[in-house]
């Protein structure tokens, strides 16, 4: 795919967030994905399968949330098969603490599926929000 049909694929894939699919974002997803979540904390780490990244992030991270979960796309940037994504997600906790996360990733694309996810975030947030995620085996 070219580049601008890569900006529009990830791009297509937050609308459908946006909209209220969740689903989206996995089914857009290569089944041997990498996901790296970058910092220093609980929910810092490398899942190396589409199974791993639900199991282990996502699932996780959603039942945490007493609303539904939006993300907001702020910026697109794409080059080649690299798309970078400036993001905003917000819930509230089932604690009733508010959610609001900045996100920056970075996409891989490859035969429209996602192959690859480096994500930054405020892992300071995280840790002082979320409960840690389950520990991996």
């Amino acid at each position: 795919m070219s580049t601008e049909e890569n900006r529009e694929f990830v791009r297509g894939i937050f609308a459908q967030m946006a909209a209220g699919n969740g689903r989206a974002l996995t089914d857009a997803m290569a089944d041997d994905i990498t996901w790296v979540a970058r910092g220093d904390g609980a929910w810092s780490g490398t899942w190396r399968s589409k199974a791993e990244v639900v199991h282990g992030v996502l699932l996780p991270l959603l039942s945490q949330f007493a609303d539904q979960y939006r993300s907001k796309l702020d910026r697109v940037l794409a080059d080649g098969d690299h798309v970078v994504v400036e993001s905003t997600g917000s819930a509230t906790t089932h604690r009733g603490e508010f959610y609001e996360q900045t996100y920056c990733y970075i996409f891989r694309v490859a035969d429209r599926r996602i192959t690859e996810v480096v994500e930054y975030c405020d892992t300071a947030l995280t840790e002082r929000v979320l409960d840690p995620p389950p520990a991996t085996v």
